[in-house]
C-alpha cells in the first residue's frame, strides 16, 4: 500500500474520531471507504492531504547552493539597492515579526510611495508557479527583478544601475565568484538569480497540519479537525489546493487564476474597485490564488489589504467564491420545483455557515502556521 495513500486514511480516521464527524459509506454500485462527513455538509470525494516538502524545486539554470543563498539574502537585506538607499526587498517582507509581510495594507518604497497591493508573503513562495497578485511573474527570478526597478518600492532606473552599485561594494565580488564561479564578474542576472535562490530557502513545513499528515495524531485540535473536513466539504480546497494550499502551485494540476467575486453575493465597494487583468468593463477581478500558509499570521487581507480580521476573510470568501450564506444573513430563498409529470417536488436552497463552523476553518487555516515564526522565530534553513 502506498505509504502516503495509507498515512492520509489514518489521519482521516482520527480526524473522523476526534472531530465528532459522522462516517458514511457510499452504496455499493461506488464503494468506498469511509469518507468523513461533517454534520451539516456532503463530502462528495476525498482530498489527499499532504505534507510540505522540505526543499523547494530549483531551475536548472539556477541551482540552489548555501553559498548563493548566503549571498541572496545579503542582497535581500541591502538597502543600497534603492534609489535613496533607504528601502530593501527586506523592508516589505519582515520575515521574523512580520513573517514575511510587513503589515501595512499596501507596499511602502521609497520617500513613503504607496502602491495599490498588499505585500503578499515570500515563505513559501518558493512554492507558487505565479507570483505577484496578478500572477505577472512566472519565476522568483522574474519576481525578483520587478521591486527593484518598480517606482513605488525601490525605484532603481535599470538592473545595470543596481548592478553598478553592488560591484561598487567591495565585500560583494569575492561572493559573487564564489557563489558563480570563477571571475565571470556581477550582473543583474546574477543578482536576481541569488535573491531568488535565497527566497527558496524560506520554506515552513513546521506547522501543525504537517505534523498531522505526516503522523502525528494529536497535532491538532478538535475545532482544527472539524474545521480541516469542513474545508473540504463546503469547497475551499476547490482554489486552496495541495500542499500549498494554492492552485497556483507548482503542484499540479496547475490552475492559478481566479473570478473574484465568482457568485453575485454583495460586497464592500474597497474590494471590487480593482479588477486588474479582468476584461475592460468586468465587475469581477481575476487574482492569482494565494497560498493560505501563514496567513493567520499576515494581516490585513485581500489585495489591497482592506481586511484585518481572519474571520472576517472567511465569511467573505464563503459569500463571494462559494456562494454559501451565514447564519447572520438570516433566512433565505428556498427555490421549489415542480414536476407534474413525475409528481415529485424539488427543493434547494444555500447551505449555511454559523459562527462555530467560520471558528472552525479559522481554527484550521491556523494550523497551517509556522510553528517558529509564530513564535516569533525564524525556522530553520532549508539549504
Amino acid at each position: 500500500m502506498d505509504r502516503r495513500a495509507d498515512r492520509a486514511r489514518q489521519a482521516a480516521r482520527h480526524l473522523t474520531r476526534r472531530a465528532g464527524i459522522v462516517p458514511r459509506r457510499w452504496g455499493a454500485a461506488g464503494a468506498s471507504p469511509d469518507v468523513p462527513v461533517a454534520p451539516t455538509f456532503a463530502i462528495a470525494t476525498r482530498h489527499d492531504w499532504e505534507a510540505l516538502p522540505t526543499v523547494a524545486p530549483d531551475p536548472p539554470d539556477n541551482p540552489t547552493t548555501a553559498v548563493k543563498a548566503g549571498l541572496g539574502e545579503r542582497l535581500f537585506a541591502d538597502r543600497n539597492l534603492s534609489r535613496n538607499r533607504e528601502v530593501a526587498c527586506v523592508s516589505c517582507h519582515d520575515l521574523i515579526a512580520g513573517a514575511g509581510v510587513d503589515g501595512l495594507r499596501t507596499a511602502s518604497g521609497v520617500e513613503g510611495r504607496t502602491g495599490a497591493r498588499n505585500a503578499p508573503t515570500v515563505w513559501n513562495a518558493a512554492f507558487q508557479s505565479r507570483l505577484f497578485w496578478e500572477g505577472r511573474a512566472a519565476s522568483l527570478e522574474e519576481q525578483a527583478a520587478g521591486p527593484l526597478l518598480n517606482p513605488l518600492e525601490m525605484d532603481m532606473p535599470s538592473l545595470g544601475e543596481v548592478t553598478h552599485r553592488v560591484a561598487a561594494d567591495p565585500a560583494y565580488p569575492p561572493l559573487f565568484a564564489a557563489a558563480f564561479g570563477g571571475d565571470r564578474g556581477i550582473t543583474g542576472e546574477r543578482i536576481v538569480a541569488a535573491i531568488a535562490a535565497y527566497e527558496r530557502t524560506l520554506i515552513t513545513p513546521d506547522t501543525a497540519y504537517d505534523r498531522f499528515v505526516r503522523g502525528d495524531t494529536g497535532a491538532l485540535t478538535s475545532a482544527q479537525l472539524r474545521g480541516m473536513a469542513l474545508f473540504e466539504s463546503v469547497g475551499c480546497m476547490l482554489c486552496h489546493s495541495g500542499p500549498n494550499f494554492s492552485a497556483a502551485s507548482v503542484f499540479g494540476p496547475i490552475a492559478p487564476y481566479r473570478l473574484f467575486p465568482a457568485s453575485k453575493q454583495p460586497l464592500d465597494a474597497g474590494l471590487l474597485a480593482d479588477t486588474k487583468i479582468a476584461p475592460r468593463g468586468s465587475e469581477q477581478g481575476v487574482w492569482r490564488v494565494p497560498s493560505l500558509r501563514n496567513v493567520a499570521l499576515t494581516a490585513p487581507y485581500f489585495h489591497n489589504g482592506s481586511v484585518t480580521r481572519l474571520e472576517d476573510a472567511v465569511r467573505i470568501m464563503a459569500r463571494a467564491q462559494l456562494g454559501l450564506r451565514l447564519e447572520s444573513d438570516g433566512p433565505g430563498e428556498l427555490a421549489v420545483h415542480c414536476s407534474p409529470s413525475d409528481r415529485v417536488l424539488q427543493t434547494a436552497g444555500s447551505r449555511v455557515l454559523g459562527d462555530r463552523e467560520i471558528g472552525d476553518i479559522v481554527a484550521f487555516v491556523g494550523a497551517l502556521s509556522s510553528e517558529a515564526l509564530a513564535a516569533g522565530h525564524r525556522p530553520a534553513a532549508r539549504r
